[in-house]
């Protein structure tokens, strides 16, 4: 049997995309578009990149769990880890890649060797967007980047973040949620479907993603809810809630404030 093994693709040629941006050395800069509803399959880079919609919402989806990406969060994935990343929108990506030696001699390259979502300030949107300004010097590209590490630094958001178990029963559970994640998902059920125990199930959702079964639920929920929020504007807080089956607008509220920290509203700019 052949084993496939994810490909590692060639950091992208400057030259190819733009060929007035400049970079300083060990790191490079890409900006590409790309449409809704494209999927790039999983594959890995040689280098540690951040990745950004400067429009459009994305889900990128890593061994450990699925993010999704709106365009107020940026997406950090550490050298040679695979994932793929789902188009949920027309998207403006711009991305950085950074050389390993170069990464290296940041004094927190420690957090750096894991994926995380970090939500995009101001300062940290107009330093991305402003590395690709044609009329850059080295000099100021190099001060953006540094300005883009400290910002990158500031503060972790978990808040899109759905961890995915690795155990095969327990995957498959999590996938048939993912699926459909507004449905009142029921353990035994979901239990006799994967071919084991309700208790199993429980002990394994809570050791693989240190959330307990209704915990872990109510996070695919609330990350279907950002996807909404974050495609379609026309919906409001009340169709959304209804969609998702809560009983009313501040039950949907209170549940999404629980995991982000914020209101829908406030999550959306609408406040």
């Amino acid at each position: 049997m052949t084993v496939l093994e994810t490909p590692i693709l060639e950091t992208p040629i400057l030259r190819e995309v733009r060929s007035n941006h400049r970079s300083p050395a060990g790191v490079h800069l890409v900006a590409r578009d790309y449409p809704k509803g494209m999927r790039i399959e999983p594959h890995m880079h040689r280098e540690a990149q951040l990745i950004y919609a400067a429009r459009g919402t994305m889900q990128v989806t890593t061994p450990g769990g699925r993010w999704l990406v709106p365009p107020d969060r940026a997406v950090w994935v550490p050298a040679r880890l695979e994932h793929a990343i789902d188009l949920l929108a027309d998207i403006e990506m711009r991305t950085l890649y950074f050389d390993l030696a170069w990464l290296k001699q940041e004094q927190r390259y420690e957090g750096l060797t894991s994926e995380f979502v970090v939500r995009v300030s101001a300062l940290l949107h107009q330093a991305i967007l402003a590395l690709f300004d044609a009329r850059n010097t080295e000099a100021r590209t190099e001060l953006l980047v540094r300005l883009v590490m400290l910002e990158l630094h500031q503060a972790e958001d978990s808040a899109t973040f759905v961890p995915l178990p690795r155990e095969a029963r327990c995957r498959r559970a999590a996938m048939i949620v993912l699926d459909d994640p507004t449905a009142p998902h029921d353990i035994d059920t979901l239990a006799r479907a994967v071919g084991t125990s309700a208790r199993t199930l429980s002990r394994l959702f809570s050791t693989e993603t240190e959330l307990s079964f209704k915990s872990w639920c109510q996070r695919a929920r609330i990350a279907a809810a950002i996807r909404r929020l974050s495609t379609d504007a026309e919906l409001s807080v009340k169709q959304i809630a209804t969609q998702l089956g809560y009983a009313s607008v501040p039950a949907f509220s209170a549940a999404f404030r629980q995991v982000t920290g914020r209101t829908p509203t406030e999550f959306a700019g609408k406040g």
